[in-house]
């Protein structure tokens, strides 16, 4: 078991808890842009194309019950720290039960559709097939990719970065080595992009399920005391049930909307053509990185503000945030300096297609413009998560992506794609600001605890 943390949140404190969970966030999306490259310098970008479709459709089905990770991580950190755990281990069991029922429903529900849902993405004709083959196959692991989200938001909740480093690590990398034989060595393609996945979804669960035991010894013994309880199940003690329900209920609506954005704006690009499409998906690897690498101290904030309310301590409420965005700021900098300085190095990474590469630079710049603005977005979700306010992060969402989002896109369509960055530009400034305005009317009313 972990000690219990001093009442403050230093710089140090906070770096310690970010850094492994950078290092593991940043394996998520460095997978996708090594897809992306792989894929990228196959002799015809209808491989890229349609990767870069299936994996947004299979981004927006999965993302969707992204609560799975974030409700958990809320909820076991403010469970208040028992002596045996045994309060956030139940919400893991739970989260882990409703993540395989979900998972396993998806997959009935959605694997009829695939072909209606590749051709509402705009897919051309000959990007299509390969999309439709890589949706096959991602979705037989649906269950156990939500179950990993629950896993991941249990780790995030104990303050145990180490285990969320080796867990993500350790799939990701994986995946990769399954990239380079199955495209590469089989000349498998977009099924190898898609059967590779599955393969690394299926060791990282197993992974969790052993890392568990690290976290506490005893871990086993408690979740089997929880399934034994006859008031474990939700017929015969609803209350903790709905109040993950109802938490997760936000979330999902939140990242629904998320997601949706993120998928038009994907078709939006199919609309324009296979280049503009698979240069937007390369930027949007780029973005993927950049947000990954930031919530890292996102996590972090989510674990010690869930701490800070269970213990009713503002001081250690206020110093994770100060903490927290002085890191994530300096990083955002950072991210942008090598972003503006190191285009002509970069893009040459992903593809050597003329045709992409020169639909990549013209929009580039709005690239370098986001993580300036996105940092303040990522680092409030992680104090709203924290703290337990998902409703505000819903509502702030429906505002960027309703009245911003999509009015904007409608007005600037004559712009082509500029019109289109233009939007998710001003969506991510809407969220930033919206957030903000919550966090100063909740700091003035003093009702964070």
């Amino acid at each position: 078991m972990q000690q219990t943390p001093l009442d403050t949140a230093p710089p140090g404190r906070v770096w310690g808890l970010a850094w492994p969970m950078i290092l593991s966030n940043i394996s998520v999306p460095l997978l996708g842009a090594v897809d992306t490259a792989i894929l990228g310098h196959l002799p015809s970008p209808e491989y890229l194309s349609g990767v870069a479709i299936g994996a947004s459709v299979m981004s927006m089905l999965l993302w969707a019950f992204g609560f799975l990770r974030m409700g958990t991580t809320g909820l076991v950190a403010r469970s208040g720290g028992d002596a045996n755990g045994t309060g956030g281990e139940a919400w893991l069991l739970r989260a882990l039960l409703l993540a395989l029922v979900l998972g396993a429903a998806l997959l009935l529900l959605a694997s009829p559709l695939l072909g209606t849902i590749v051709q509402w993405m705009n897919a051309g004709e000959q990007s299509a097939p390969h999309a439709h083959a890589y949706l096959q196959i991602r979705l037989l692991s649906a269950p156990l990719a939500l179950a990993n989200f629950a896993l991941l938001g249990f780790f995030i909740g104990r303050q145990d970065s180490r285990a969320t480093l080796y867990l993500l690590l350790a799939a990701n990398l994986l995946n990769i080595a399954l990239d380079f034989a199955f495209i590469i060595g089989l000349g498998l393609g977009a099924k190898g992009a898609a059967l590779a996945t599955v393969c690394a979804d299926i060791c990282a669960f197993l992974l969790g399920l052993r890392l568990l035991a690290r976290v506490d010894v005893d871990i086993w013994n408690h979740i089997v005391r929880q399934l034994r309880r006859v008031d474990f199940l939700p017929w015969h003690s609803p209350a903790p049930w709905m109040e993950l329900l109802r938490i997760n209920g936000d979330l999902f609506v939140r990242t629904c909307l998320l997601l949706l954005t993120l998928t038009f704006f994907t078709a939006q690009g199919a609309a324009q053509g296979d280049a503009v499409l698979a240069a937007n998906a390369i930027l949007l690897q780029l973005l993927m990185m950049t947000s990954y690498a930031l919530d890292g101290f996102a996590h972090a904030t989510e674990a010690l503000v869930g701490e800070a309310v269970a213990k009713k301590s503002p001081r250690l409420f206020y110093s994770t945030v100060h903490s927290a965005s002085i890191w994530a700021l300096g990083s955002a900098i950072a991210i942008t300096l090598v972003l503006v300085v190191g285009r002509e190095l970069i893009l040459p990474l992903f593809t050597d297609l003329d045709a992409v590469l020169q639909q990549a630079r013209q929009v580039y710049w709005w690239l370098c413009a986001l993580p300036l603005l996105a940092v303040w977005s990522y680092q409030l979700d992680g104090v709203f998560i924290g703290a337990g306010k998902n409703r505000q992060m819903r509502d702030t969402m429906f505002v960027a992506t309703v009245l911003i989002f999509f009015p904007v896109w409608w007005l600037t369509r004559d712009w082509g794609n500029h019109g289109v960055w233009f939007s998710l530009f001003l969506w991510i400034s809407a969220r930033s600001a919206g957030l903000l305005i919550y966090f100063r009317v909740y700091t003035l009313g003093k009702s964070w605890m």
